[in-house]
């Protein structure tokens, strides 16, 4: 596995067994490996075996994809001013971010014609990736919302309250390309 998704694993795994009131020691144990087994999959290090990944999985009562998907992303904002461009055959290309897992993804370009209720929130673990093409918006979580213009990219996590809406309708509508990623696998709200 590479660094970020031993990372990501890690997290997994911590906030997996401190839902479930396990001790590093009681992992290892219901798992059957060696005590600093889990205290080095929680802190991101070693390379662990498809069948250590497995072993803990089961010792936790989840499938083995619970521990790699992404989940309870942070807000990420990407500033046009901060983009970095590739030269590509066929144009320049702008990568966005990128999200490992088991995940359903939809994408969309949608046109925000001015205020608008905020939706319901999503399913645990759903991210919303809100990239402006033209136009200016507010979107977020209601506690964390961002104000960004054409070229700006946010991805905040929509199983809490969120809002995407234009700043100035009176200028029209504003165009945001969206696109949005529902695990497959089963998540766990925070606690």
């Amino acid at each position: 596995m590479d660094g970020e998704c031993c990372r990501r694993g890690g997290r997994n795994v911590r906030r997996l067994r401190t839902e479930r009131q396990l001790s590093l020691g009681g992992l290892a144990r219901q798992a059957g490996l060696a005590e600093q087994t889990p205290a080095d999959l929680e802190g991101g290090r070693g390379n662990p075996t498809v069948e250590t990944l497995l072993a803990v999985a089961r010792a936790l009562g989840v499938g083995a994809p619970s521990l790699l998907a992404e989940w309870g992303s942070p807000v990420v904002v990407r500033r046009a001013g901060d983009a970095a461009w590739a030269e590509r055959p066929g144009g320049r290309r702008r990568e966005l971010g990128e999200i490992s897992g088991t995940s359903e993804v939809a994408t969309a370009v949608v046109e925000l014609p001015g205020r608008a209720a905020p939706p319901a929130p999503f399913p645990p673990g759903t991210l919303l990736h809100v990239y402006v093409v033209s136009g200016r918006v507010l979107a977020g979580p209601l506690d964390d919302r961002h104000r960004l213009g054409a070229g700006d990219l946010i991805r905040f996590p929509t199983d809490v309250p969120h809002v995407p809406h234009v700043l100035a309708a009176s200028a029209g509508p504003a165009v945001v390309h969206v696109v949005t990623t529902v695990p497959r696998v089963t998540q766990f709200p925070p606690q």
